[in-house]
């Protein structure tokens, strides 16, 4: 989504009824007004590049929040040639003072997650819930980061091509300036979480967040500073989507990007182009398998988590449902009711179960998709109506049954809060099923077999499989690396992929003593025999 558009009436069938229930508002609730001053948007952007003018708008209410800077191609430019200035100077600081900056972050976020989570509801609709996720996922990577980049990005020897003869060092070098193009639904982790390790490693950023969603990246970026990284080193670019990204991939040394496949193989080859590297996380149609052993109380409540999660505006949320034929009646039933239960909320408070859709196009696409489901013979479960008494883009948490090919919410990325049932009687078959999508960005079992559990897990093709839950715990992991396989993405961040990708390698070999070539009076026939022998003993000896 680019800027946002006046609230527009929904296509969902004007003949259903809403049934799920308002969490009400606590009493002096704060409202936008009261949190995005004038006082606190000139503060957020004075960093940005930006010579035109923008604007945001809030998802709770479709009216404006905030008018920003808008950046222009030249305004790129001037952002990356500040932040290769600064760069320089940022590179020779020591890892550890550098990681310094990420756990006093860490502390500030948790100290002040109160204004954050107000700017990621008022920014994407969220329920306070949903976007406490994303103060927990940034203060993690922050600690993660802050502790390990110095082991990460250490010096390291190797065996040489002549062991006590060669000595062999890899060292790391930043790769200069990250270009960051960062998506709407989670503008804290997807933005300044994903930065973390590009500056930790030595490197400056230029970041082109969603103008939708800006001010909790500012914000971010408000807090780093405090916390000592020196600004000129964290750029801001503002601006249609279109015109300010190409701008980005243009200049950057290594491009991250997170957002749909369409725009991400753009991003590709632009970044191909030019031959800098590349990391993309991109859409996914994720599988929940519930297997005839599972814990179906369990396995109901997880679903409610792993597909309506920021209203589906996930990733990593689940779309596709397969459940047993013996348990799936048990299982509709107890996640139909909860579904049906979960508490809609249009407030600055905990409380709601769910929040709003981002904005107009989301709300177009999940209303065509289930409509269409239902006029060719989908099953609404429960769900499937837009609830404007709300607010203009919520739209119930919605289960579809008897789905199939070739209606769109089958096949494509639906992101929003919806998710088809499929029953299965193969083990075999549902595995294969759940592996013919496009995509391979995430998956979940559910099984009291832990071993079995791990088995299928082993054979689904996602970047990450979740046993028992539905997508938290191997995201949360942030030692282990998390990303798509096939049309889900290139690359992965967490663990040491997610920092030494913004990284070059360097190999420093130090010959001693003879060199590479025949010495000491050796014919060539001489020296080719004693290497012939050395490798012999190389292997004998068993080294690598």
């Amino acid at each position: 989504m680019t800027d946002a558009q006046a609230p527009e009436k929904s296509t969902a069938s004007t003949a259903r009824t809403g049934t799920n229930p308002v969490a009400p508002a606590p009493a002096g609730a704060r409202t936008a007004a009261d949190v995005v001053t004038p006082e606190l948007v000139a503060q957020l952007t004075r960093g940005v590049v930006g010579s035109g003018r923008t604007a945001n708008h809030a998802p709770f209410t479709g009216e404006k929040l905030a008018d920003l800077p808008e950046s222009t191609p030249e305004d790129v430019a001037t952002a990356f040639e500040r932040a290769r200035a600064a760069q320089a100077v940022w590179a020779k600081e020591p890892v550890r003072k550098r990681a310094a900056v990420l756990l006093r972050f860490h502390d500030l976020v948790l100290e002040r997650q109160a204004e954050v989570l107000d700017l990621i509801q008022l920014e994407t609709g969220k329920a306070r819930l949903h976007a406490h996720e994303e103060v927990q996922a940034v203060a993690v990577a922050a600690r993660h980061y802050g502790r390990k980049a110095a082991s990460y990005l250490r010096p390291k020897r190797h065996t040489g091509a002549v062991p006590t003869l060669t000595k062999v060092t890899e060292i790391r070098h930043p790769r200069g300036v990250i270009g960051q193009i960062a998506p709407w639904n989670y503008p804290l982790e997807l933005s300044v979480g994903d930065a973390l390790p590009a500056f930790v490693a030595g490197n400056a950023v230029v970041m082109k967040p969603d103008t939708e969603t800006c001010l909790t990246a500012l914000w971010a970026r408000d807090l780093l500073i405090e916390a000592g990284l020196p600004a000129e080193v964290f750029q801001v670019v503002l601006g249609d989507g279109p015109v300010v990204g190409p701008e980005v991939v243009k200049h950057a040394d290594y491009v991250s990007f997170t957002g749909s496949t369409r725009t991400g193989r753009e991003v590709a080859q632009g970044a191909a182009a030019r031959l800098v590297g590349v990391s993309l996380e991109l859409g996914g149609k994720n599988a929940m398998l519930v297997l005839k052993d599972a814990d179906i109380e369990k396995a109901a409540a997880g679903a409610v988590r792993a597909c309506f999660s920021s209203a589906g505006q996930l990733c990593i949320s689940i779309e596709r449902l397969y459940v047993h034929e013996s348990v799936a009646d048990e299982f509709v039933q107890r996640f139909a009711a909860r579904t049906k239960a979960m508490r809609l909320g249009n407030s600055l408070a905990y409380g709601a179960d769910m929040g709003s859709l981002v904005g107009p196009r989301q709300l177009e696409t999940v209303s065509r998709h289930v409509d269409e489901a239902v006029a060719k013979g989908a099953t609404l479960v429960a769900g499937g109506v837009a609830r404007p008494d709300i607010g203009p883009y919520f739209y119930e948490p919605t289960i579809l049954d008897g789905v199939e090919a070739p209606m769109a919410v089958c096949e494509e990325e639906t992101f929003g809060p919806v998710v088809s049932l499929y029953r299965f009687t193969d083990e075999d078959a549902v595995i294969e099923q759940a592996n013919s999508t496009a995509y391979g960005l995430n998956s979940s079992v559910w099984t009291k077999d832990a071993r079995r559990g791990r088995e299928v897990a082993a054979r689904l093709r996602t970047g990450t499989v979740n046993i028992n839950e539905g997508y938290a715990p191997a995201y949360g992991s942030v030692q282990s690396p998390m990303g798509g396989m096939k049309d889900s993405g290139l690359g992965r961040r967490h663990g040491s992929e997610g920092i030494l990708k913004y990284t070059e390698a360097q190999t420093v070999a130090h010959q001693r003593i003879m060199p590479m070539a025949p010495s000491f009076g050796m014919s060539d026939e001489k020296y080719a025999a004693f290497m012939s022998r050395s490798l012999r003993a190389m292997k004998a000896l068993r080294l690598r």
